[in-house]
């Protein structure tokens, strides 16, 4: 550690899981240090690997409520080292940050949840109900042997959680001012288009696959939803990749790919989407196109209930604002939950940097997140 010194035990801690290069779906030892730490605390751990996917679930108490902490050690690639200020993996203090890759998402919540549950332990652990914390090593990848393979585990002992707080970075330009009370799906769509490779010089357009699709793209790109509510903003499609030729200027391509990704609310099912997206196919003459439909992740919320209050009233008084709640961002391991009826809600550390060269968390939102965790959990189990 290098820079300016780590005064508290939850930027320790930070800098410690920091410093382990667990890019998705290695962990790199971050869950048995954490598990070793709540052990200690008291705390039942268990590790459960799956394929190369590690994860942890950690408890105190019995009984409801069960709210459950959710987290991943896991982190996406830092990209080209050369362009961050200091290594991704050697955490680095500079004007009150704390810099590294995970910082923010979310190896800083991973800790403040450990020091909650410590402090927890210490005061004899929940007055009622049990508080658990689950770990996957798998967020940021195809997430198949997270949540995804804990979850039934979850469900045959009987042990789902009536809550989920989720430690994803939320918050938008201060701690505390974004919350996620849900989340829009995610369709990952794969189009396929054939046609016939030749020369440019004596190719037909209807033999150009590119050509063939172009009125199809068009459509896709001008497609318009209306279908949003109070809580959710209207469904959007994105084209992500249109790839087709063989790089050769006078060589007409033999297959167009195309993918595209769909963020959609509860009012419009992946169900009606696929219908609207075919039929299109139809209108445009592409009825022969293969179609590859992979639903990531289902919509989820809006959560209004015992912990979305307990979110609200700890910021309310250890942050001294109301935050605003929404259903927007990316998608995160509470959709596993969600679409239970389990209620989720998502709250932690400013997102501005995540994913991104010089990812970094606020040392004084780190230091008070612990808190404001412990808090929420009192609120919910008393």
């Amino acid at each position: 550690m290098a820079g300016e010194t780590l005064n508290s035990a939850v930027a320790q801690l930070t800098a410690e899981l920091i410093g382990r290069s667990s890019i998705t779906p290695e962990d790199a030892g971050c869950q048995a240090l954490i598990g070793r730490r709540l052990e200690a605390a008291g705390l039942v751990v268990e590790h459960h690997r799956f394929g190369a996917v590690d994860n942890l679930l950690a408890h105190c108490g019995s009984g409801h409520p069960h709210l459950l902490l959710l987290g991943h050690t896991d982190v996406v690639p830092p990209g080209p080292e050369s362009a961050w200020q200091s290594p991704p993996f050697e955490p680095m203090v500079r004007d009150g940050m704390l810099f590294g890759r995970g910082a923010a998402d979310m190896k800083g919540s991973v800790a403040a949840f450990v020091l909650a549950l410590e402090r927890l332990a210490a005061h004899g652990g929940p007055k009622r109900g049990r508080v658990s914390l689950l770990l996957t090593s798998d967020e940021e990848g195809v997430a198949d042997d997270g949540v995804r393979r804990m979850l039934p585990l979850l469900r045959e002992r009987g042990e789902l959680p009536d809550h989920v707080l989720v430690g994803e970075p939320s918050s938008s330009v201060r701690l505390g001012d974004g919350i996620r009370i849900g989340r829009r799906g995610s369709i990952q769509a794969r189009l396929v288009v054939t046609g016939t490779q030749g020369h440019t010089a004596y190719a037909r357009a209807d033999q150009n696959p590119v050509h063939r699709a172009a009125p199809f793209l068009a459509a896709l790109a001008a497609m318009r939803f209306n279908d949003g509510d109070a809580a959710f903003p209207d469904t959007v499609l994105q084209l992500s990749n249109v790839q087709a030729g063989t790089g050769a200027e006078n060589v007409t391509p033999g297959t167009l790919e195309v993918k595209f990704n769909l963020r959609h609310n509860p009012n419009s099912t992946a169900e009606a989407l696929e219908q609207r997206v075919r039929a299109e196919l139809a209108r445009t003459g592409l009825d022969d196109a293969e179609l590859h439909w992979r639903i990531s992740g289902p919509p989820f919320g809006p959560a209004d209930g015992v912990l979305r209050r307990a979110v609200e009233g700890a910021v309310r008084e250890r942050i001294g604002i109301d935050t605003r709640a929404d259903t927007g961002g990316g998608t995160s391991d509470g959709r596993f939950f969600g679409p239970l009826g389990i209620e989720t809600v998502e709250l932690g550390p400013v997102n501005r940097t995540i994913h991104r060269v010089d990812e970094c968390i606020a040392l004084a939102d780190l230091e008070a997140l612990p808190g404001l965790y412990f808090d929420i959990i009192r609120r919910v189990t008393g």
